[in-house]
C-alpha cells in the first residue's frame, strides 16, 4: 500500500508539472509553406489564396495595399479595387508566435464602371443632388480677393457645359466674385479614376482648380484629411498646368507638386485625370501622366474624398490680378468616377 501511495504521488506531482506548463512540449516552428494563387481571367479583382504549412495554426495574408487579414484555414478570396502590381506576403504562424513567410508577385487587372458623373446636359442651376457651394469671401487661407457665391451670375448649366464665371465687381465687401462647387456631403469615394474634361479660364490673376479634399476634413482639419490637387492653373502662366498632394509634414509651399505644359489650354477642352488606388496615385492631362505619388497607409490617402471645381482671383498662388481683368470662365465638360 505504501508502494502504491507513493507511485501516486509521483504521478500526481507529474501531473502538477504537466498542468504548470513546465514540461509541456514546445511548438514546432512551421514549416512547407506552400501558396497558390489563382487571378480570376474576368477583369473583376477577384484573387484565390490557398496555402498550407506543417505546423502552422493561422495564416495572415498582407494583399500588398495595405489590408491584412488573419486565416486560420489559408484559403481564402480577395477582390482588389484596382488593377496593378500586387507584392503578396503570407505569414504561416503557430500559437507560439514562430512563423515562416513567403511573398508572391501578383498582376491584376480590374475593369472600371462608370459610377458617378454629371454631364451637365440641364440647362439652368448646377444640379443640387451632387453639388453645394461654398459661400463667402474670407481669403479661404490663401489670401484670395473673390467673393464665393451661388448666384446664377457666377455658376449656370448652358449648351452642355458648367460655368464657373469670375466677375470684376464689388460685391460683400470683396472686389471679384465667383463661385466654388464641392460634392461634400451628397458625394464622396475611395480609389478609382477621376476624369474631367474642361477648358480653363484666360486672366492674369485667374486660378481655376479641380481638386479633392478627404471627407473627415470637419474633424481632423487640414492638411491631417487630404487634398489632391488634379488641376491647377495660373492665368499668368498660360497653359502650365499644376498638380498639388498635400498632407501633413507635404503642404503649402512643401506639397508634392509637378507640373506639365500643353497647348491651349484656356481655348480648347483637355482631359484632366486622376487614377487612384492603394498603391499609386497617377494625374494626367489627355492621358499623357505628368505627376505620381506612391500611396501607403500612412498617409491620409486611403479614405474618401469629395470633389471641389472653382475659380479662385489672385492669393498665394493666383498672383497679382490684371487691373483691366472684367470677367472669365471656367467652363466644365462632364466630370466623371469610375470605380
Amino acid at each position: 500500500m505504501k508502494l502504491f501511495a507513493f507511485f501516486c504521488l509521483v504521478s500526481l506531482g507529474l501531473l502538477s508539472c504537466n498542468k504548470s506548463g513546465g514540461s509541456t512540449p514546445a511548438l514546432l516552428t512551421p514549416t512547407n509553406l506552400v501558396v497558390n494563387v489563382t487571378v480570376m481571367p474576368d477583369n473583376s479583382g477577384n484573387v484565390s489564396f490557398a496555402a498550407t504549412a506543417t505546423n502552422a495554426s493561422t495564416f495572415e495574408f498582407d494583399y500588398g495595399n495595405g489590408v491584412f487579414e488573419n486565416v486560420p484555414s489559408g484559403s481564402v478570396q480577395y477582390k482588389y479595387s484596382s488593377s496593378g502590381n500586387y507584392s503578396v506576403k503570407v505569414t504561416a504562424k503557430n500559437g507560439a508566435g514562430t512563423s515562416i513567410s513567403k511573398t508572391i508577385d501578383i498582376t491584376v487587372s480590374v475593369s472600371l464602371g462608370l459610377v458617378w458623373s454629371d454631364e451637365f446636359d440641364i440647362a439652368g442651376a448646377p444640379n443640387a443632388s451632387k453639388w453645394g457651394y461654398d459661400i463667402g469671401g474670407s481669403g479661404w487661407g490663401n489670401n484670395e480677393s473673390q467673393y464665393y457665391t451661388n448666384r446664377a451670375e457666377n455658376s449656370y448649366v448652358s449648351n452642355g457645359t458648367l460655368k464657373i464665371v469670375a466677375k470684376k465687381e464689388a460685391y460683400q465687401g470683396s472686389q471679384y466674385t465667383s463661385a466654388r462647387l464641392l460634392s461634400k456631403g451628397k458625394y464622396s469615394f475611395k480609389y478609382g479614376k477621376v476624369e474631367v474634361r474642361a477648358k480653363l479660364p484666360a486672366g492674369v490673376g485667374t486660378w481655376p482648380a479641380i481638386w479633392m479634399m478627404g471627407d473627415n476634413i470637419s474633424t481632423v482639419n487640414w492638411p491631417a484629411c487630404g487634398e489632391i490637387d488634379i488641376m491647377e492653373h495660373r492665368g499668368s502662366e498660360l497653359n502650365k498646368i499644376t498638380s498639388a498632394f498635400h498632407y501633413p509634414g507635404f503642404y503649402g509651399g512643401n506639397a508634392k507638386v509637378n507640373t506639365t505644359t500643353i497647348s491651349n489650354a484656356t481655348t480648347e477642352f483637355h482631359v484632366y485625370k486622376l487614377e487612384w488606388n492603394a498603391n499609386v496615385m497617377n494625374v494626367s492631362v489627355d492621358d499623357k501622366l505628368f505627376h505620381t505619388l506612391p500611396n501607403n497607409a500612412t498617409i491620409p490617402y486611403n479614405q474618401q474624398f469629395f470633389l471641389l471645381l472653382n475659380v479662385a482671383m489672385g492669393g498665394n498662388f493666383g498672383g497679382s490680378i490684371d487691373p483691366s481683368f472684367s470677367t472669365a470662365t471656367f467652363e466644365i465638360d462632364y466630370v466623371r468616377v469610375y470605380q
